[in-house]
């Protein structure tokens, strides 16, 4: 199973894309695979812990390779970003020493052996078809949106607007999920676990990032909120990862109060890049009243709940 991967000579580094700036993929996958170590201590995986002064947290290199099965040079290049031609089944080894989640291990491999990407112009609209705009459009009484690359917000439906703000008030560039959860006042207050949603953001984002590092956009997304953000370099600098999925999120809406809702996230079978997410509430639950409230309100619900608590009027109420 000890392969040798393909060796980079001292000083020298791999091409990381446009000369724009895109991310370095040696240096994500060295910062990815240490910080995965860090989190682990010996009595986690089986291994003896003999109480000596550890200078590192986390597991030594020495003790992931035997785990691992290789040897701590070959893992240690590996873990310095060389790993070109690593094979599958060792990639398969570590992750199971590192205990990595199916996103974590898809991530590892992202990064190890990156996939061809057709070059596209990086300027270049996403689209989304007519029929899927229709249907949403169809979805009465339930707030939904497609996203795209770098959690950019590609369409959406009445409610989504009702719920989560009129996008169409914003330029196309600022239709970003990441650029507003940590650069804008409004969705701080809008989610009761903001700093759930934070994490949940960063860790899409590093996703992406792992399948297309070579992209100049998201480079200068990450690069922006790294910036303006402390909580997102903070976040960044975890490197940990997620897909999307499923859940419960609550909302702190400022025309009808507090909503839980669970939403469900759909990749679309034609472009994994595009995802559908829809929200519901629970029949019969004050939430689902809550959505029928505003679904009578229509796009101007929260602008209408942000008038009326700035004038200390009741949040709830119907359009007269």
């Amino acid at each position: 199973m000890d392969e040798k991967p393909e060796t980079v000579p001292a000083g020298a580094q791999e091409p990381v894309g446009d000369a724009g700036g895109t991310l370095d993929r040696r240096t994500e996958l060295s910062e990815f695979l240490r910080t995965r170590r860090a989190r682990l201590k010996p009595e986690d995986v089986g291994l003896p812990d003999f109480g000596r002064h550890r200078r590192v947290p986390g597991l030594r290199r020495e003790e992931l390779a035997q785990l691992a099965g290789v040897s701590v040079a070959y893992y240690t290049r590996l873990e310095q970003g060389n790993g070109r031609n690593v094979s599958a089944e060792v990639l398969d080894a570590i992750a199971r020493a590192l205990r990595l989640s199916d996103a974590e291990h898809a991530h590892l491999t992202h990064l190890a052996k990156p996939k061809a990407h057709k070059k596209k112009p990086s300027a270049r609209s996403q689209q989304v078809r007519s029929t899927l705009r229709q249907l949403l459009d169809s979805l009465d009484g339930v707030p939904a949106y497609i996203t795209g690359r770098r959690s950019d917000i590609l369409v959406w439906n009445r409610m989504a607007a009702a719920v989560f703000g009129d996008w169409s008030e914003l330029p196309p560039q600022e239709r970003n999920w990441a650029r507003m959860v940590f650069l804008r006042p409004e969705y701080r207050d809008l989610y009761v676990e903001w700093d759930t949603k934070a994490c949940d953001m960063v860790s899409f984002l590093r996703m992406d990032a792992g399948c297309h590092p070579d992209d100049p956009r998201l480079s200068a997304l990450v690069g922006e909120l790294s910036m303006k953000s402390e909580e997102f370099r903070r976040l960044w600098a975890t490197h940990d990862v997620k897909e999307k999925g499923h859940g419960v999120k609550r909302l702190r809406h400022p025309l009808v109060g507090e909503l839980t809702l669970a939403y469900e996230t759909f990749r679309l079978p034609d472009d994994s890049e595009q995802s559908l997410i829809t929200y519901h509430a629970e029949p019969g639950s004050p939430s689902a009243e809550a959505l029928r409230l505003l679904a009578s309100w229509g796009t101007d619900a929260r602008a209408s709940g942000r008038s009326a608590s700035a004038l200390g009027h009741p949040a709830a109420g119907r359009p007269e």
